[in-house]
């Protein structure tokens, strides 16, 4: 893997990477209504990659995730290299959305693979097997 790739994460090497480094930054990428209404990360903020009602992808996601940095999380000079994690329900949405990231010059860019409620288990129930919530990591709801 090269390290212009979006890197994997389990959610507890998230957390651990949250934990050990004040720079790194946790974008929910969810719609508003999944942040607001199923739950999200304590800590993490939102920025949606697609969202209601058009559900088309926001084309101002770069330019929000840079206004984020620049807000006091990173020096100036530090911006492509500061960890950007991004979470979504199972890992597809974040993935795409780091894909973006790394096009537009980040290089340090990671994808919560299980994303925050993990897919959907034989009962088409989600939260049963995977995800941030199922391995009892801080989150809340609004």
């Amino acid at each position: 893997m090269d390290n212009r790739d979006v890197k994997s994460l389990t959610p507890m090497e998230a957390a651990q990477i949250l934990k050990d480094d004040p720079r790194a930054l946790l974008i929910d990428v969810r719609s508003s209504m999944e942040y607001l209404f199923v739950g999200h990360p304590k800590g993490s903020v939102h920025v949606a990659w697609i969202d209601e009602p058009e559900w088309k992808v926001n084309e101002h996601f770069v330019t929000e995730i840079r206004q984020l940095l620049l807000g006091g999380v990173v020096r100036n000079d530090e911006i492509h290299s500061a960890p950007v994690l991004l979470i979504c329900r199972s890992g597809k949405r974040s993935l795409e959305a780091g894909r973006q990231l790394i096009e537009d010059g980040m290089i340090n860019v990671y994808n919560v693979e299980e994303g925050f409620e993990g897919e959907l288990d034989e009962n088409h129930q989600r939260s049963t097997s995977g995800g941030w919530r199922f391995h009892g990591l801080p989150w809340e709801q609004c």
